[in-house]
Parts: structure tokens; sequence; C-alpha cells
């Protein structure tokens, strides 16, 4: 089931998702400063491109100082744009029965693109 969400997730607009994550993640990592935030954005471009049956789950270390600091950032500079927009693409889906399991995606989406340093994706 799974393989038939991605791919229909990726011809309906994931594909997008994921060349956006990327390319931005991309640019970021020409910085020193960017590489942290570009690592991030590879990680939502992942997610972004084949998000059924991956989860989004909290590191098994507990959250550093270090990575409290870099969500706060994260956040500040676009980080709640980001996840605003997957939750209007969720709010959107959800209106339909066929485009509740997107809806679904896209709330994923959401907590990870609201914070996600600490967190990582599992099959």
């Amino acid at each position: 089931m799974s393989i038939l969400g991605n791919l229909l997730w990726i011809l309906l607009g994931g594909l997008l998702v994921f060349l956006g994550y990327l390319i931005g993640g991309l640019i970021l990592c020409l910085t020193l400063i960017g590489i942290p935030f570009g690592v991030q954005c590879m990680k939502l471009s992942i997610l972004g491109l084949v998000p059924f049956g991956k989860k989004v789950v909290d590191s098994h270390q507990p959250p550093t100082a270090l990575s409290i600091i870099m969500n706060i950032i994260w956040i500040l500079v676009g980080g709640i744009w980001i996840a605003f927009v997957h939750l209007v693409f969720a709010v959107l889906l959800g209106i339909t029965v066929v485009g509740l399991p997107f809806a679904k995606q896209h709330i994923k989406l959401t907590g990870l693109a609201f914070a996600p340093f600490g967190k990582t994706l599992r099959s």
C-alpha cells in the first residue's frame, strides 16, 4: 500500500516538494553556517519524496541545548512558515475523503518542518 501511496504522492506534487527542499538544502550547504540547516532540508526532502511508510521519531538521546537553539533559529527564520504551508495543504486535502491519506502525510511533514533538529526518519 505504501508503494502505491508514494507513487501517487510523487505524481501529484511530491516531486515538486522534494525538489524544493533539495534545492533549498543544497543552497544552505554552500555556507558553513547553513550546513546544519541544509542537512535538515535534505531530511525534509526525503520525507517529501516518499512519506508513506516512514515515521518521524525523536532521537534516542535527550534533546541537547544545541538542538533546542537550532530549532528556535529554524522556527524564527522560516520553519513556522514551512509548517504552516504543510498545515494548509493538510486542511485542504482533508476536506475530501480521497485526500485524507495525503493530508495525514502533510501533517507528518508539518511536525518535521516545524522543528527538525533532534528527529529522525524510520521506515
